[in-house]
């Protein structure tokens, strides 16, 4: 680590002078140590001096911790409150009292955009697109450092896009779809590569601009598209990142994807929210979805979108709703599947979409 502090010296010049991390331990002990501080103190660690700050906002803090499997997944939310404006929340899984909290207020010029999709790349949280009644689609990004607790502007996209969903694979950001800018190209996708700090444009006609939801599924991008398609096998798509090639999704899997999707344990899971809300498994082997059984209404506030953090799925709906389903206790009780709550907000807030952060 680069020393952060000087002492002056009889010449009148200065030299770098080391100080410890904490006092009597080597840099790298102290590094073992701190990186095994629960992410929910980590900035109260920033107010101890500089260098922890520096060290706790770090990327070699962060590979420390995902190397060596002390990652904490914290559910970062993107929504639209009542004034139609945009607004960020986050929820700390693992708190003795969990909440929904509001994160800092993202850049006012994006504020009033709909149709923004968003998606995590290692500890940042990214905004994309969007645009308004004023202005064509948008290829701005802005991203919001977790460690840092800033928004900055990143790299924009080659593609203005509005309505576009986003995912995050092979540590590249895929913006795909929805409504380009006039200038932009149809039928195309936006990749982003962290390393270069720069998104590269790639087009396929089986890309649309209706699309409705995504996942990845089996190291692939799977795309929901139109739900009124007369064609089965044409309302979903997959991306093979080996061959960068998009194929249409066999009419067995897409004919039963009529809702947002997550994987657990390499088992993809869909909520049906088409009658009541309802949690479907695809299964591989028989090419069917069965039900895992279906949800109180008096908890879930549809329409809703799903993450999952281990074996428990997070089912997040208006005013941030939010119903917890472990999946190694799932049972059906009076016909309605098993699940623990957390409060709503006062607000009642849209959610757009919800992302796993890990630091």
């Amino acid at each position: 680590m680069e020393p952060l502090e000087n002492e002056q010296v009889d010449s009148g010049q200065t030299k770098p002078a080391h100080t410890s991390l904490i006092s009597g331990l080597p840099d790298d002990i102290a590094l073992i140590c701190l990186s095994r501080v629960p992410r929910r103190y980590h900035p109260l660690l920033k107010c101890v001096s500089k260098r922890w700050r520096v060290l706790v906002c770090s990327e070699e803090f962060h590979s420390y911790r995902r190397v060596h499997s002390l990652e904490e997944s914290w559910i970062y939310a993107l929504c639209k409150d009542k004034s139609e404006q945009i607004c960020c929340y986050v929820l700390d899984p693992t708190a003795s009292r969990r909440c929904w909290k509001l994160l800092q207020s993202p850049p006012p010029k994006c504020l009033k955009r709909k149709g923004m999709a968003c998606e995590v790349l290692g500890k940042r949280f990214y905004l994309l697109g969007g645009c308004s009644w004023s202005e064509d689609a948008a290829d701005e990004v802005y991203c919001y450092d977790a460690s840092k607790n800033t928004w900055e502007e990143a790299a924009p996209l080659s593609t203005g896009r509005c309505y576009c969903v986003c995912e995050a694979l092979h540590e590249k950001l895929y913006a795909i779809g929805g409504v380009v800018s006039n200038s932009g190209t149809p039928h195309s996708w936006d990749t982003y590569d962290q390393h270069t700090n720069s998104w590269s444009s790639h087009s396929d006609s089986k890309i649309v601009h209706d699309v409705q939801d995504s996942v990845v599924f089996e190291g692939k991008i799977y795309i929901r598209c139109c739900s009124f398609t007369t064609v089965p096998h044409a309302s979903a798509i997959l991306y093979e990142p080996s061959s960068e090639t998009w194929q249409h999704v066999d009419a067995d899997m897409a004919s039963g994807w009529k809702g947002p999707a997550v994987v657990v344990d390499e088992t993809l899971f869909v909520l049906d929210q088409s009658s009541g809300t309802r949690l479907m498994m695809w299964q591989h082997e028989n090419r069917d979805w069965v039900p895992v059984g279906r949800l109180s209404p008096l908890l879930t506030r549809p329409p809703c979108r799903l993450v999952a953090i281990g074996k428990s799925i997070f089912i997040i709906g208006k005013g941030l709703s939010t119903v917890v389903i472990d999946l190694d206790n799932a049972r059906n009780v009076g016909g309605a599947l098993v699940s623990t709550s957390i409060p709503t907000l006062t607000s009642d807030v849209d959610v757009i979409s919800c992302k796993l952060l890990s630091i």
